[in-house]
């Protein structure tokens, strides 16, 4: 099973929008997709259609009591091939009734791999922060997405993440980034600044930004109040052919959308990316190099 972390420690960057829709994406292409919504705010189980507050068990249980196993708590959607593992704000505190438990980084990946051969897909949406909850997502993923918004805040979140990824990397081995990918959301391709992050996006980190982005668009918005992927609410709609062109890029089963082309900026971005990244540890582009495995967290050590 191919496990996919959304991570971002910024919130408001797309990134629940993204897992929702890019776990239906895989299911519409025969996929069999579990998302797993980790993150408290449980934007994840609403978006999907689910009522958070009504729910008796949840990936909560599965962090925090013995005995309860991932399948006691997953739940089929609307979509088909597509099940969810919700979450509730229950999941708030896991992180304070998990202090001082031996291997709590790796309790998420224990889980998975009693379904790992009931799901070809894992799509986890991480919450906005970089704490327990994160790290075990991180810990047990073969891919990294991360989501970053057209704005310059985002990117100066995006380099304290990249810091994170690489402190993990070395630190759970044989945990790799190999399978790291950036993907640039609410573009705006007539905006100067817009293009010009594109563009320079792309000169920082080459390959490593999918060449698919997801463009600002109101059906990816209204999708969540009805509680469905906007590939259902909306399936002509330009939010859906991002999403479908996302996941053909990541499993590669179609044609690679093109990139911006490069163009004369005369206002928009005031500062080079490649300053702002410059010495950031930058992992090699998506899909590179061998496939990568899901980890042997047999042979790691708990802290």
């Amino acid at each position: 099973m191919r496990i996919i972390a959304m991570v971002n420690q910024k919130g408001g960057c797309g990134k629940t929008t993204s897992a929702i829709n890019t776990a239906a994406a895989f299911a519409e292409l025969g996929q069999r997709v579990l998302l797993v919504d980790f993150d408290p705010q449980a934007h994840a189980t609403i978006g999907l259609g689910c009522d958070a507050d009504a729910l008796d068990k949840t990936i909560h249980d599965v962090l925090t009591r013995p005995g309860m196993r991932l399948t006691d708590v997953v739940t089929r959607t609307g979509v088909s091939g597509l099940d969810l593992a919700p979450c509730n704000v229950l999941l708030a505190g896991t992180e304070l009734e998990l202090i001082g438990r031996a291997g709590r980084e790796l309790l998420l990946a224990r889980a998975l791999q009693t379904v790992r051969d009931s799901y070809d897909l894992c799509v986890i949406d991480c919450p906005p922060s970089l704490g327990t909850l994160t790290l075990n997502a991180l810990v047990t993923s073969t891919d990294v997405i991360v989501p970053v918004q057209m704005h310059y805040y985002a990117l100066e979140g995006l380099r304290r993440l990249l810091e994170t990824v690489r402190i993990i990397h070395q630190r759970y081995h044989p945990y790799s980034v190999e399978n790291m990918g950036v993907l640039l959301t609410f573009v705006e391709e007539r905006t100067t600044f817009s293009r010009q992050i594109q563009q320079q996006m792309r000169e920082v980190f080459g390959g490593l930004v999918f060449n698919t982005v997801i463009h600002r668009n109101i059906r990816l918005a209204e999708a969540p109040s009805a509680g469905e992927s906007v590939l259902t609410y909306a399936s002509q709609s330009k939010g859906a052919a991002d999403y479908r062109s996302l996941a053909a890029e990541i499993l590669r089963t179609g044609p690679m959308p093109e990139g911006p082309a490069a163009g004369r900026a005369r206002r928009g971005m005031q500062k080079q990316l490649a300053a702002i990244f410059d010495g950031v540890w930058i992992p090699r582009p998506y899909g590179s190099g061998r496939p990568v495995g899901a980890p042997n967290f047999s042979s790691i050590e708990s802290t």
